[in-house]
């Protein structure tokens, strides 16, 4: 059966109307009904438009006779009396373990949980519908929060990342505290002259603009942070990071301490080439080296350090290469004056492991 709908400009803005304030309210089911009338008003087939908006072609048609007696009003809801339904405590724990599978292991699509997504779960698994913005203080309430994702590199071996975590790293900590070693953990960073962006509160419809000189150049920071103390040891360096300049970085850390090293670093070119293998093994009396599993700059705290920094060059104009120098030298100076801050930065997995004062 061919069925065709025609709704005037008046009936038109009604109805977008009713759908704004529906999603303001995170109410789904108004919002079902006002797309299956406006896609009817383009004149698709009714199975096409049930099938789109997951109803029964009956249900279509209860709603289309609701709409011809009572107008835009027939869209809204009323308040169902009594105490709304809720899901209980076994239906809660399968909504984690649900939630923990993924979008795509309940059928959707997607692989991401938002909280419409999640609403509509919740209404396909239990036949509670809440309202999003309770399913939102619904995931809070059951230990979830919204995060962004972060990429890992998809052929990480996760058996020699936990072998490092459970059994590397433990004999690592406790050969520094037997040698009285600084236990260093080494990386470098680059910051770029033709700016970076980031995320800051400003007015609604106005979004921010930073200019740039498109000037691609950058200042390049090798660095080592103790683990024990916090002490930061850090060298601006101009053009690329190579073994030879990340020994003489090294030599000047040498230059600046008397206890021995001992440097936990990834496996950069510049940390694994030939010529640093030399220069470590001419200063083994003082100097040795850890290699941190491959990929696995999460195992790397320093990266807390380099995020503080770069979090004060975000959104900032830097007319001159001077300009950003002088910027970065700034916060690294004042890091490195105050241990007690770059210790709350130094929170990672390994925090299981070791504490961050040397023994007696």
């Amino acid at each position: 059966m061919h069925l065709s709908i025609q709704f005037s400009a008046a009936t038109v803005k009604q109805l977008a109307a009713a759908w704004q304030r529906a999603l303001a309210r995170g109410d789904r089911r108004p919002l079902a009904r006002i797309t299956a009338l406006q896609m009817l008003g383009q004149r698709q087939p009714v199975p096409e438009v049930a099938a789109f908006v997951g109803v029964a072609e009956s249900t279509l048609y209860g709603w289309i006779s609701a709409f011809l007696l009572r107008g835009v009003a027939s869209v809204a809801y009323r308040t169902s009396p009594g105490r709304p339904a809720k899901l209980t405590a076994t239906q809660k724990a399968h909504l984690v373990e649900l939630l923990d599978a993924g979008p795509a292991a309940a059928g959707f699509a997607y692989s991401a949980w938002a909280a419409p997504l999640v609403q509509t779960l919740i209404e396909q698994q239990f036949g509670v519908c809440y309202n999003v913005h309770y399913v939102s203080h619904l995931l809070a309430q059951l230990g979830f929060s919204y995060q962004k994702a972060r990429f890992v590199a998809d052929h990480l071996d996760a058996a020699t990342r936990a072998t490092w975590l459970t059994t590397s790293w433990p004999g690592v900590v406790a050969a520094a505290r037997t040698r009285g070693a600084l236990l260093l953990f080494g990386d470098e960073a680059s910051f770029a002259q033709w700016g970076s962006l980031g995320y800051t509160w400003a007015r609604r419809g106005q979004q921010p603009v930073v200019k740039t000189t498109g000037r691609r150049k950058g200042y390049k920071v090798w660095g080592l942070v103790d683990w024990f103390s916090g002490r930061l040891f850090w060298a601006g360096h101009e053009g690329r990071f190579t073994a030879k300049s990340y020994c003489a970085f090294l030599e000047q850390v040498l230059a600046q301490t008397t206890a021995p090293l001992l440097v936990v670093q990834d496996g950069a070119r510049y940390h694994t080439a030939k010529e640093t293998q030399t220069w470590v093994a001419a200063h083994a009396e003082r100097v040795a080296v850890v290699q941190l599993p491959s990929y696995s700059p999460d195992y790397n705290p320093i990266e807390h350090v380099w995020r503080a920094v770069k979090d004060a060059t975000h959104n900032a104009y830097f007319a001159t290469f001077a300009e950003l120098t002088a910027r970065v030298t700034q916060h690294l100076e004042r890091l490195q004056s105050n241990a007690a801050q770059v210790i709350q930065l130094l929170g990672t997995p390994l925090d299981a492991f070791a504490a961050r004062a040397p023994a007696a």
